[in-house]
């Protein structure tokens, strides 16, 4: 892909002129046009280094905005209003010339016509035009095959997760201040998050500090500085992608939080009543349950799926990359952000 971004950015000469036999202006017609999909850190990326190139730079996303995903979590416990780390990403056309920016939702692609479906707000679907495809559209939260997990943990890709967070955590501790019964309020006052990765180890800090900060002296007939924070990992040790040392620091940090880390369970079951692990030797009773997948690990699949396989397939086919310009599929970690398949 480098290579062929690279003849991108060289002007594209004149064609001879049918008349006088000098070379005619470059028409728009001739232009390269390049389509991305996905606005996440991978595809701005993307789009910054096509600024400078000979080409018409198209931008596909189903939302107007950008969002930083690493402080999700702290929209995810009132620490950041949503506005604050989401950013419009029409703003990149102000500077940027080359660039188109199209709300809507990619349902398909034809990549022997190289077209894409693109379904516009109130148009419908738009047939989008390509000479080099580029598909950025990050990941979901993955459960492992336990996709009913999602209805009572809650993953945390976008503002939306993390605003359904933030209002199952301020309202358990609402019902916690509202309940008679002890065993009820620690219920409600009982947090699990399940994946230890970056993500995991940062809203557990987050809602250590906000229990014991920021809600302080708020209620008058609980203390949120007694909430049971459970942080749970299959592996053997919390944040296992960075280095051990650095591993052992945060987990050092966290226990003074008041966060509990279990390592080597896995999560077999969760229902209403709390989360079941290892065989069901133990059960945590959790009003609040959080799923925070490691977004940088292999606890996420691409949000397209099926394209994704597919596109992979065509792009280790050597005969099919000869006959495509480009055909790329990249992740937030090629493009230095960490929201993308690893």
């Amino acid at each position: 892909m480098s290579e062929a971004l690279q003849n991108l950015r060289r002007p594209i000469s004149g064609i001879a002129s049918p008349r006088t036999g000098e070379a005619a202006p470059t028409t728009v017609a001739q232009r390269k046009r390049i389509v991305i999909v996905g606005g996440g850190f991978a595809g701005i990326a993307t789009v910054r280094a096509l600024r400078r190139c000979d080409a018409d730079v198209t931008l596909i996303d189903r939302r107007n905005h950008h969002i930083f995903q690493p402080l999700l979590y702290q929209v995810a416990t009132a620490v950041l209003a949503p506005s604050e780390i989401a950013a419009p990403i029409r703003q990149l056309a102000v500077r940027q010339k080359n660039l188109n920016v199209i709300l809507a939702e990619v349902t398909g692609m034809d990549l022997k016509l190289r077209l894409v479906d693109a379904s516009c707000p109130g148009i419908g679907i738009r047939k989008i035009p390509f000479d080099y495809l580029v598909v950025a559209t990050g990941m979901r939260p993955s459960y492992f095959g336990h996709d009913e997990f999602a209805k009572y943990a809650p993953g945390l890709k976008n503002l939306s997760d993390a605003e359904t967070i933030r209002a199952k955590i301020l309202s358990a501790y609402e019902l916690a201040d509202e309940a008679d019964d002890e065993n009820e309020r620690a219920r409600q006052m009982t947090f699990v998050l399940v994946g230890a990765g970056a993500t995991g180890v940062e809203l557990a800090a987050s809602i250590a500090h906000l229990a014991a900060v920021t809600l302080r002296r708020q209620f008058r007939r609980i203390e949120p500085a007694k909430s049971a924070i459970m942080l749970v990992e299959g592996g053997k040790r919390i944040l296992p992608t960075f280095a051990e040392s650095l591993s052992k620091k945060a987990a050092r940090r966290l226990e003074k939080l008041g966060v509990k880390i279990l390592t080597g369970v896995k999560v077999e079951k969760v229902d209403p009543d709390g989360v079941v692990a290892d065989g069901g030797a133990g059960r945590d009773p959790a009003g609040t349950l959080r799923r925070t997948p490691d977004c940088a690990r292999a606890e996420g699949t691409p949000a397209g799926a099926p394209l994704h396989r597919r596109l992979w397939e065509l792009n280790r086919n050597p005969s099919y990359v000869l006959s495509t310009p480009v055909l790329a599929i990249l992740s937030s970690a090629q493009a230095g952000g960490g929201d993308g398949p690893a």
